[in-house]
Formats: C-alpha cells, structure tokens, sequence
C-alpha cells in the first residue's frame, strides 16, 4: 500500500491508499522537531484505533515547510524499508513540467494540486487552495502548472487583526447572518467571509479574462466546503484533491520507473 503524506504550515496530513480508495485519513500538527520515532508512535496508534492492517511498501511526501522532510525521509526508511518519493525533488517525476520563471521553485502542494486537478477534470483550471494561505494555481490546457496568485489564508488574516488592534477580539470564521454586523464579532465575520468572497470572485475573473478563455474553478482545504455552501464560488468541490494528486505523481513515477 501506499501511504501519502502532505506536509503544510498548520497541519500535516496522512493518507492511506490501497490502489482504489484511502483507506483513513490521520491529522496532526506540523512541528519541524517531530521525530521519525514520534511520527511512527502517533501514526501506529491511530491506524490501530481505526482497526486498520496496512502493510505499507511505498511513501511519497508533499512538504512546503522544508525542515520536517529530514524526519519523515527517516520515518519511512526505518519503520517501512522504503525510500519516500519527495515532490520537487529531481527524482520525482511531474506528470507535466511547470511553464514558470526560470529558476521560479513552485511550492510542492501546488503542483500537487495541479496535477490532481488535471487527472480529475483535465485542463483550463483555477485551483484554490484554503490553506494557510489562500491560493490559485492556474493549470493550462496540457496540465502543466503555469502560475497563479498568493493571498493570506482566512485565519491568518483573523490572527493578524486579532494581534494588530488590542481592542479587537479572535474570532472564528462563520457565516455572518446579514452584512451589517451588529457587534464586534458579526463585524469582523462579515468583513472576513464577504471579504474572501469578494477576492475570490475577483481574481477568478481576472484569471480568466487575462487567459481569454472559460476555465473551471476547483476549490480544496479546509474552509472550501464553508464558502461554497452559502455562495456559489466554485464549479467543484474536491476535498481531498492533495491527497489525490500524490497517488497520481506517484502513479506516473511507477509507470515511467518500469517503462
């Protein structure tokens, strides 16, 4: 079986896939300082919670914070006797190389998503991204990854005003019940969710005027499933389109690795 890994700033994620579903999905913090042994401790007790035989041969890694691949490279070599394919790194093949900036490095979840989106719904795609950061991966026709648009994720820009004005409290995301907020907290939720809806919309637009063309809009992370149950932002829905992109760079590695 394979196991996948994704690596965020907040969280990192791991996969079990037998060739046709996944199995489980397990969720824990991403801390640079996790050991393989820590990762193996917490990872063993859950997959045993979950009554879960999983006889892992292969382990592929998506990691946009660096430091933690070290561990997780270790991780995978001394508790399943494999050396993990690591997305952007050169011997991990890409189903289609980027068209960027020479010498542009592309975040792994990005052509991770670029290429689950594409395997998924072909080309002329937005992809966004409710991560950390919010992102919008544009994916041309042939599936190669060709740019997008960086803005700060929805609860980074809540921990920011919270810090920024003292007066101000944290709130969580939610969907306000009208625009015109009526205390602190309705106002900072109208402003945050009406905010996102607005660049979202707007960005897309310009995306695809720029590219001349109709594109679909797929939308991944956490707070996808919030925004487009209240507006119609998106033209489809995948929440585990990360985790779908892995199975399908590590498909394309196997099937060129036996060619």
């Amino acid at each position: 079986m394979l196991l996948c890994i994704d690596c965020g700033n907040t969280n990192t994620v791991f996969s079990i896939w037998d060739g046709r579903a996944f199995l489980c999905t397990l969720r824990t913090s991403t801390h640079h300082a996790r050991t393989a042994d820590a990762y193996f401790t917490w990872y063993s007790t859950l997959v045993k919670h979950y009554g879960i035989d999983a006889d892992i041969s292969e382990v592929i890694i998506s990691s946009t914070v660096p430091r933690v691949v070290y561990n997780l490279r270790v991780f995978a070599d001394r508790f399943f006797g494999c050396r993990p394919l690591v997305v952007g790194k050169p011997d991990c093949l890409l189903p289609h190389d980027p068209r960027v900036d020479e010498g542009t490095q592309v975040g792994p979840d990005r052509l991770v998503n670029a290429a689950g989106a594409f395997d998924r719904h072909g080309g002329d795609l937005i992809v966004v991204d409710f991560g950390t950061a919010t992102t919008f991966d544009v994916v041309a026709r042939d599936g190669a990854y060709i740019g997008g648009v960086i803005a700060p994720g929805v609860n980074l820009s809540l921990e920011a005003l919270h810090m920024a004005a003292a007066a101000l409290p944290h709130v969580d995301i939610a969907t306000p019940q009208a625009v015109i907020g009526t205390n602190t907290v309705a106002c900072i939720q109208s402003g945050i969710f009406w905010g996102y809806v607005g660049l979202v919309r707007e960005i897309c637009a310009r995306i695809k005027a720029e590219r001349g063309r109709d594109m679909t809009v797929v939308a991944t992370g956490g707070l996808a499933p919030l925004f487009q149950q209240n507006v119609d932002l998106f033209d489809r829905l995948e929440e585990d389109l990360t985790m779908h992109g892995l199975t399908v760079i590590h498909r394309h590695n196997r099937e060129n690795a036996t060619s």
